[in-house]
């Protein structure tokens, strides 16, 4: 089972034009097919003029549903260039939809190729990218007194502050990869003098650094 996967970090629109043919990519982030094929709905209704919608789209922590459509270019010049972008960059749960609009001037087999994957390429570049980490999260609960410090200080360290509370006590909800458990159990003892409450939350799939 994977413990790590990359995924788009907004919804967003780019534009290309070649030999006065625009190439609209739109990605979003989405966790289901059926969440996908409304996308790709959606971006249809949206430029309803347009020759082709050509989509791409890869679900699932370990990618394993993808699925392309050319939607009337040549087959394999559109949705499998879009694929294979997304597969190179290592991205799941994201749709990919390219809008083409028609200028006039044929591209051929390897130019609409090119065009298609440059037009996913560089709207990843756009909307960017996000690490997604299965990591186990521990509550640290400690007065106000601390929670000043400690903040900084978990923020500085390596381990991965999901979120904070503040309620009758200040509480952070750390992440900690596979092992790292006890050599947090002691940085947290040794800064806190022992005075910090832990609570064990599970495992759970939290957005990291990228």
């Amino acid at each position: 089972m994977t413990d790590r996967y990359l995924s788009v970090a907004r919804s967003g629109v780019h534009e290309i034009e070649i030999k006065r043919s625009r190439f609209l990519c739109a990605l979003a982030p989405v966790t289901s097919e059926e969440a996908a094929r409304e996308f790709i709905a959606g971006r249809r209704r949206a430029d309803p003029g347009a020759r082709h919608h050509c989509h791409a789209f890869v679900l699932g922590p370990d990618g394993r549903t993808q699925r392309s459509s050319d939607d009337g270019e040549p087959a394999g010049t559109a949705g499998t260039p879009m694929l294979e972008v997304l597969r190179r960059r290592e991205v799941t749960d994201v749709v990919a939809v390219v809008t083409r609009y028609f200028g006039g001037v044929l591209l051929g087999a390897g130019g609409l190729i090119r065009a298609y994957g440059q037009s996913v390429s560089e709207a990843l570049e756009v909307v960017g990218v996000l690490e997604h980490r299965r990591l186990a999260l521990v509550e640290v609960a400690v007065s106000y007194d601390r929670a000043g410090r400690l903040e900084n200080d978990l923020r500085a360290s390596p381990y991965l502050v999901h979120a904070t509370r503040f309620e009758e006590l200040a509480r952070f909800e750390v992440g900690l990869a596979p092992g790292e458990a006890p050599a947090f159990e002691s940085w947290l003892a040794d800064l806190t003098n022992g005075e910090a409450a832990t609570t064990a939350l599970g495992d759970h799939w939290v957005t990291g650094r990228s």
